[in-house]
C-alpha cells in the first residue's frame, strides 16, 4: 500500500488532542455525574461488588478480589486508584453515609493509611443496597458496554437520593475542581420532598428544611449568613471551627483543661498532627504561656484532645489563639461542579435538587412501565389458565390426541385439528373454536395437574384479581404525576427512617477570632555559633561575665537585636535568612540548636564561608572572591530580601566562594590574594568594580588550573599585617603592589 503523508497545522492538533484529553478526564475520571453522584470509578467499584453478590447479609470478601474484578471488567487504569477509591467509601470519617462494610484497617481519622489490599475485606451496607442498587434487575437505568466489550456496566447508578449533597465530593480535574460539602440524610430527602410539593420554591426557602452541610467530624459552620449565597452560586468558602470544651479540674492537684472533641473537616489526616505542632510551637515561641502539655487521647469513640492549662489561664484569649494560629479554624472551598447532560455545570442548591428529582421521574417512570408490562404478561396467561380451568376436559382430549407437541399447541392457539384424534365431533367443533395466545398456550401445556385441585383455581383467580389491581396501581402512578410524586416521597420517608441521622455539625453565625500577639520587646542579644554549627543567643549581661569563655569557644560572636535576621552565605553561592527571634535564647551553658535546623538548607551540600547580622550590611559594601579569582563588588542593600533563602552571586560551573568580606571604605585599602600553591598578589580594592548580586565579577587574579584562592586579606591603608606561610612569616605590607589580574608573586 502506497504511503500517504497528511499535513496538518501543528497548533490545531495540539488544542484538538488537549480539549480531548481534558474532556476526558473531566467527564470520566474527576467530576461526578449530578444523577447518582459518583465518579465513574466509585460507580463501578459498587457495581462489580453488586455483581460479585457482597451483599450486606453475606460473608465479607477480600479487597483484592474486588479491586480486580472492577479493574479487569469495567475500570481499566491502576489498582491503587481503585483500592484508594474503595477504602473512601469505607471511611465514616470522611462520608456522609459510608458506602462500604469494611473490616480491617481502612486507616484512620488522624491519617493513617489503609492495609494492603490483601489484608482488607469488604461488602455492601444494607444502606447501599437499598438506596444506591436496588432495581438494576427493572430496566430503570441504561446499559453500555465496558472498555472491551465484552461486559455491561450502568451509565449511573439508580441512586434514590441526592448522594452529590449527602456525600459530597472532591475532585481535581484539568483547568477545573469539584468541592462538594457533605449534607445530612434526612435534611437533604426533606428538602428533595418541599422541592417536589412546590417546584418553584427558593434556595431560601429549601435552607429551611437543609440549612447548611453537615460534616461527619462534626464541628462548627461559623458564617450561617452566607451560606444563601454560597448555594445560590454553588461558589463560595465555608468557614469551619472545631468544637473546644473547658473542663475545670475535678480534684486537688488536677489542672484545669481545654478538650478539642470535634475537627473541622479540613483537618482530617495529616491536619490533627499539624495542629499538635502548632500548639507546641506557639508555646516554644512563647506566644503562650498558659498551656502546660498537649496530649492526643483520641480513640474509636471520637475525637479528644487534650491541653492541660496553668493555674488561672485566660480562657477565652487562648481559645481564640488557637482559632487564630491554628487550622482549628479553616475554610473549605465550595465549587458545586458536576456533569450534566455530558457537560461540566456549576449548579446552585436548587439546581442540583431539580436534577435529582428529574432522575427520580425517569428511575419510576422506567421502573412501574416494567412492572406494568410485567403484570400485563402475568394477568395474559392467568386468563388463560382460568379459561382452561373451565374446558379443562376437552384439553386434555386434545392433547391425548395429539401426535406431539407442536400439533396441540397449533390447535390451541388457532383452532387447527387436523390429525387430532378427537371422541367425538362435537369435541373436535369445540376444539376449532379455541384461540388462546401463544403465551397463554405455553402455560397451558406446562400446567401441572395438582393445580387443578379446586383450592387451587380458587388461589388462581385470587391472583388474577391481585394482578389486576396492580395493573390499575401502575397505570395510575404511570397516568398520573401525583400519584408518582406520591411513591417516591413514600420511598423517601422510608428510607429516612431507617437511615437518617441526627445532624453533627452546628451552624451559627460566630465572633471573628480576635488574638493580638503581644509585641516582642526590642533588646539587644549576643549571637554565638560553635564550631560545631550549634547556634544560640543569650543576653548581654551573661556575655560579658564570661566573654572570655565565648570567645575561645565559638566561631562566631556577635551583638545583635532580637528583631535582626542572620544573614549565612555559603560557598555554594546562597544566602540564607534566620530570624534571631527563632534561635533559642537560652543560658550561656546550654547547648543550643544546629543553625542548619533552623534555617531551610542542608549543612552536607553547603559550607558556611561568611556569616554575620543583617544590620551590619547597612552603609556597607561585600567583597566576593571565588577560587578562581572572579571578584566584585556589592552593596548591602542588595541582600534586604523577604525571602529566606535567595541566590547571593552567580558563579562559574564548578566555582566556588573562597571568601567574603565586608568593606566599608574602598579607595583606601588594598587588598591581597593568596592561592593554595603560595601565589600571593597585592593590588588596591579600588580596581575591583562594584556589581549587582547577580553579575559574575572580574578576574582578580590569574590562577593556574590546578591551583585555587585560598585566603583574602584587606589592609587599611599603613596597617602593618603579618600571617604565618609554611613556617615562616610573611609582612602583608611589604610585598609588591601590582595591579588587578597579574599572576603574583610565588613565596
Amino acid at each position: 500500500m502506497a504511503e500517504q503523508i497528511m499535513q496538518t497545522e501543528y497548533s490545531e492538533l495540539m488544542q484538538k488532542s488537549y480539549i480531548d484529553y481534558s474532556m476526558s478526564v473531566i467527564t470520566a475520571r474527576a467530576v461526578p455525574d449530578v444523577r447518582d453522584g459518583l465518579k465513574p470509578v466509585q460507580r463501578r467499584v459498587l457495581y462489580a461488588m453488586e455483581q460479585l453478590g457482597l451483599n450486606y447479609d453475606k460473608p465479607h470478601r477480600k479487597s483484592a478480589r474486588i479491586v480486580g474484578d472492577t479493574m479487569g471488567k469495567y475500570h481499566p487504569h491502576g489498582d491503587s486508584s481503585i483500592y484508594d477509591t474503595l477504602v473512601v467509601l469505607e471511611q465514616d470519617f470522611k462520608k456522609g453515609m459510608a458506602l462500604v462494610d469494611g473490616h480491617g484497617n481502612f486507616g484512620s481519622i488522624e491519617g493513617d493509611g489503609a492495609a494492603a489490599m490483601r489484608y482488607t475485606e469488604a461488602k455492601l451496607k444494607k444502606f447501599t443496597q437499598d438506596v444506591y442498587l436496588a432495581d438494576l434487575d427493572k430496566n430503570v437505568v441504561d446499559f453500555m458496554p465496558n472498555f472491551d466489550e465484552t461486559e455491561k456496566e450502568p451509565v449511573v447508578l439508580p441512586v434514590r437520593v441526592p448522594n452529590l449533597l449527602v456525600n459530597g465530593s472532591e475532585g481535581i480535574a484539568v483547568g477545573m475542581t469539584t468541592s462538594i460539602p457533605t449534607h445530612n440524610l434526612g435534611e437533604v430527602i426533606d428538602a428533595v420532598k418541599a422541592c417536589m410539593d412546590k417546584p418553584d420554591i427558593t434556595t431560601q426557602e429549601l435552607m429551611q428544611y437543609m440549612p447548611g452541610p453537615d460534616f461527619p467530624t462534626g464541628g462548627l459552620v461559623v458564617n450561617k449568613s452566607e451560606l444563601l449565597d454560597i448555594y445560590d452560586n454553588g461558589t463560595g468558602r465555608i468557614k469551619l471551627r472545631g468544637k473546644v470544651e473547658f473542663e475545670p479540674a475535678a480534684k486537688k492537684g488536677d489542672k484545669d483543661k481545654l478538650v478539642v472533641t470535634e475537627i473541622p473537616y479540613t483537618m482530617i489526616g495529616a491536619g490533627i498532627g499539624k495542629f499538635i505542632s502548632d500548639v507546641v510551637e506557639l508555646i516554644e515561641t512563647k506566644k503562650t504561656q498558659d498551656i502546660t502539655d498537649i496530649s492526643n487521647e483520641s480513640s474509636k469513640e471520637g475525637i479528644r484532645i487534650v491541653l492541660e492549662l496553668k493555674k488561672n489561664a485566660d480562657v477565652e484569649k487562648l481559645i481564640n489563639m488557637l482559632y487564630k494560629k491554628t487550622k482549628l479554624e479553616n475554610t473549605f472551598g465550595v465549587n458545586m461542579l458536576a456533569i450534566v447532560d455530558g457537560r461540566p455545570e456549576t449548579l446552585g442548591l436548587k439546581q442540583i435538587i431539580t436534577h435529582h428529582i428529574d432522575f427520580q421521574f425517569e428511575l419510576a417512570t422506567r421502573k412501574y412501565t416494567t412492572l406494568l408490562n410485567k403484570e400485563l404478561e402475568n394477568k395474559e396467561i392467568k386468563e388463560g389458565l382460568i379459561r382452561a380451568c373451565n374446558i379443562i376436559d376437552l384439553i386434555i382430549e386434545i392433547l391425548r390426541g395429539s401426535k406431539n407437541l407442536k400439533m396441540a399447541k397449533e390447535c390451541l392457539i388457532t383452532g387447527n385439528t387436523e390429525g387430532i384424534n378427537f371422541k367425538s365431533e362435537k369435541s373436535r367443533k369445540d376444539a376449532a373454536k379455541l384461540h388462546f395466545t401463544e403465551k397463554q398456550a405455553s402455560a397451558i401445556l406446562e400446567l401441572r395437574l395438582y393445580k387443578l385441585i379446586g383450592l387451587e383455581i380458587l388461589a388462581l383467580e385470587k391472583e388474577y384479581e391481585e394482578t389486576l389491581a396492580r395493573i390499575a396501581e401502575y397505570e395510575d402512578i404511570l397516568n398520573s404525576r401525583r400519584a408518582m410524586v406520591k411513591v417516591i416521597k413514600k420511598d423517601l420517608d422510608n428510607i429516612k427512617k431507617e437511615y437518617a441521622l441526627p445532624r453533627k455539625t452546628v451552624i451559627e453565625d460566630a465572633q471573628e477570632a480576635v488574638f493580638e500577639e503581644q509585641k516582642m520587646v526590642e533588646q539587644e542579644v549576643v549571637f554565638l555559633m560553635d564550631r560545631f554549627g550549634y547556634a544560640k543567643t543569650i543576653d548581654t549581661t551573661t556575655f560579658e561575665r564570661n566573654r572570655e569563655a565565648a570567645y575561645a569557644e565559638n566561631k562566631y560572636v556577635f551583638n545583635c537585636m532580637n528583631i535582626d535576621k542572620i544573614c549565612i552565605f555559603t560557598d555554594n553561592g546562597n544566602l540564607h535568612q534566620i530570624k534571631v527571634k527563632d534561635i533559642p535564647f537560652v543560658k550561656f551553658r546550654d547547648k543550643g540548636t544546629p543553625i542548619d535546623n533552623l534555617g531551610n538548607y542542608s549543612s552536607a551540600g553547603e559550607e558556611i564561608v561568611f556569616l554575620c547580622c543583617n544590620s551590619l550590611l547597612e552603609g556597607r559594601k561585600l567583597l566576593f572572591t571565588t577560587k578562581k579569582a572572579m571578584m566584585k563588588l556589592v552593596d548591602g542593600s542588595e541582600f534586604d530580601v523577604s525571602k529566606r533563602t535567595v541566590a547571593a552571586t552567580k558563579l562559574m560551573e564548578g566555582d566556588l566562594i573562597a571568601s567574603i568580606e565586608v568593606v566599608s571604605a574602598v579607595n583606601t585599602q588594598s587588598v591581597v590574594l593568596q592561592t593554595e600553591n603560595g601565589y600571593f598578589l597585592k593590588f588596591m580594592l579600588e580596581e575591583v568594580p562594584e556589581k549587582k548580586k547577580s553579575a559574575v565579577g572580574v578576574r582578580g587574579m590569574k590562577v593556574d588550573d590546578k591551583d585555587n584562592v585560598d585566603e583574602v586579606y584587606l589592609m587599611p591603608e599603613d596597617a602593618d599585617v603579618s600571617i604565618q606561610y609554611k613556617d615562616k612569616e610573611i609582612s602583608l605590607k611589604k610585598l609588591k603592589l601590582s595591579k588587578r589580574d597579574a599572576k603574583g608573586q610565588k613565596k
